[in-house]
């Protein structure tokens, strides 16, 4: 069971990580030479003084710092995160319009990270072998070409050379989202996936030679119920810690391959408010992935704590 301290830590650790982070956010406009609201309104060399005047008294940038701050990160709290004068429109509509496509993406590729990633990693170590040694190699190279090379990669093999798979947008209904998502989800899902099996392979090769496993074939329980029952049940605390991660590390790349396959995302949405200087929206979606990030790994802590006991207890010790 896991202990009420270790609980109680990982969800200070959340709320000190996100008070951290959109203390950054917030206070990396007024790092920037001249006048914040300049950034707010597109990065204008001669914006109107009327419109500086008012994104001034908008924004509470008159306010002392703290107290600007708070009114950002309490309006953001609301579901207001001002209004996109780059865009002219709400930000939090912008943000509705694109987290659909994103969640998509992120989701497809997430299910391509746990499945793939575990068999593989699973048969490579169960097989030994040639089996093994291909899977290594094969997940390496994976693990080592970045999600905008294998973008690349991907276009000009099953959009160029091999037309099955649509390049742009992110599609109507659910074929068309599946079809249009899937060269995205690879690209973006391939390291991780790498990952993914390495760790299952070394966890499960790991749990094979432990002592318990020997000991139940020497009484005589069948193969397959000594790999389900306590080999992939024991292993499955390091797998499930390292997928969790991949998924946060998945929304962190997600603006790589929306950028690369024009999937119209929250990524996207701020390469592109980043090249106009539209701050409201940079850090809206800077905040919203923050949160995400810390939320999906927070609560993989506390799964493989449940899953693996050991963890919190050691921890609660400390």
């Amino acid at each position: 069971m896991m202990t009420l301290r270790f609980v109680a830590t990982r969800l200070a650790t959340l709320v000190i990580t996100v008070f951290v982070s959109s203390l950054a956010i917030y206070g990396a406009m007024f790092l920037t030479p001249g006048d914040p609201a300049t950034l707010l309104v597109g990065g204008s060399r001669s914006p109107d003084p009327e419109v500086l005047a008012r994104i001034h008294r908008e924004y509470h940038l008159d306010d002392p710092f703290i107290q600007g701050y708070w009114h950002w990160l309490s309006s953001c709290l609301q579901g207001d995160f001002g209004r996109s004068l780059v865009f002219r429109d709400s930000v939090a509509d912008l943000i509705g319009a694109r987290v659909g496509s994103t969640l998509a993406l992120v989701g497809y590729a997430a299910v391509l990270v746990l499945t793939a990633g575990t068999v593989i990693g699973t048969m490579a170590a169960l097989r030994g072998g040639r089996v093994e040694a291909f899977a290594t190699a094969l997940t390496a190279g994976a693990m080592a070409v970045p999600t905008f090379v294998m973008s690349v990669l991907l276009i000009w093999l099953f959009a160029v050379r091999l037309p099955w798979f649509p390049v742009y947008g992110s599609g109507e209904g659910f074929a068309g989202t599946i079809s249009h998502l899937t060269l995205p989800a690879v690209a973006l899902a391939l390291t991780w996936i790498g990952y993914v099996a390495q760790v299952t392979r070394t966890a499960v090769r790991a749990e094979l030679r432990a002592e318990h496993v020997e000991t139940a074939r020497g009484r005589g329980v069948p193969e397959r119920i000594v790999i389900r029952r306590h080999v992939l049940h024991n292993a499955s605390g390091p797998v499930f810690a390292v997928s969790g991660v991949g998924i946060a590390g998945l929304i962190a790349t997600a603006a790589i391959a929306e950028q690369a396959f024009g999937t119209g995302g929250l990524g996207a949405l701020m390469i592109d408010a980043a090249a106009k200087q539209d701050m409201a929206v940079v850090q809206a979606v800077s905040l919203l992935f923050v949160v995400v990030f810390v939320v999906i790994n927070t609560t993989v802590d506390l799964i493989s704590a449940a899953l693996d006991p050991r963890l919190a207890t050691r921890e609660g010790a400390v």
